[in-house]
């Protein structure tokens, strides 16, 4: 059943202030998925207890329960309502991802990211999940360009190597979500230490946001599908930017790093 129905049927059985909540999910209607529960408590002035007993009075075990229905809900609207090829409907997705990433971009902040990558001692790049994926192309990235960094992608490992950075050190942090607590606590403790945290995430209102002194904005995550190829293409895309910026900032002999780049590798191909 449609969700805003389910809350509708529903509707006379609740309380005030579960009528609150009701009235908070209605107006945001799908991207309640996106939602924590502090949020919402925030948006409501309600407790906890509240927001449990309007989702287990709709049938779900909790808010998390109700997240993912809505979640299950709309993604079959977004692939099967559509009379589009699937191939076309994946290409779409790609192009909302970059063009919505384009529309995101604050020019400020990625001149303040690729300064503060420029003056870095030590660059660290952390990730984990697909976003970790995304930290090991951007480390490869860099290195055609000169720029000598490391891609930690192992929650352990992110942390050792944020405990022994400083002020003369920067790590870029990738999440999606903003929400993962490994890169997080990775940030956090990179950013105790007095190191430049660059954050590179969907939401501005996201922990890691709050925490990140350089914001970078990616989109879009869909919540039923994480790590998504939409997903990555924009964190890719901002990745790329960050290269250019470093190239254009430094007058970087592009040209000449990339031909030493091509030689290295040419005599190991059959072909060659």
């Amino acid at each position: 059943m449609n969700f805003i129905k389910l809350i509708q049927e529903h509707y006379h059985s609740l309380t005030k202030s579960e009528k609150k909540v009701a009235d908070y999910i209605l107006v945001t209607k799908d991207k309640t998925k996106y939602s924590t529960i502090q949020e919402v408590k925030k948006a409501t002035n309600v407790g906890d207890a509240t927001i449990i007993r309007f989702c287990q009075k709709l049938g779900f075990s909790g808010f998390a329960d109700l997240k993912i229905e809505i979640a299950k809900e709309d993604f079959t609207n977004t692939y099967e309502t559509t009379e589009k090829k699937y191939y076309d409907q994946v290409l779409d997705g790609l192009y909302e991802a970059l063009e919505s990433t384009r529309q995101l971009l604050n020019e400020k902040e990625l001149m303040k990211a690729v300064d503060a990558i420029t003056k870095a001692r030590y660059l660290y790049i952390f990730g984990v999940g697909s976003s970790g994926t995304s930290s090991i192309s951007l480390e490869k990235m860099f290195l055609r360009v000169g720029v000598h960094c490391q891609a930690v992608i192992d929650p352990h490992y992110q942390a050792q190597s944020a405990s022994l950075l400083d002020k003369q050190d920067a790590v870029v942090v990738f999440s999606l979500t903003g929400r993962t607590k490994d890169s997080y606590n990775a940030m956090n403790l990179a950013s105790k230490n007095g190191a430049t945290t660059i954050a590179i995430t969907n939401y501005l209102s996201s922990p890691l946001a709050q925490l990140g002194d350089i914001v970078l904005q990616t989109s879009v995550e869909d919540f039923f599908d994480g790590g998504s190829l939409a997903g990555i293409i924009s964190q890719l895309y901002i990745s790329d930017l960050l290269v250019r910026g470093y190239e254009r900032n430094n007058q970087v002999d592009t040209l000449q790093l990339r031909e030493k780049v091509l030689r290295s590798i040419i005599e190991k191909r059959f072909d060659e």
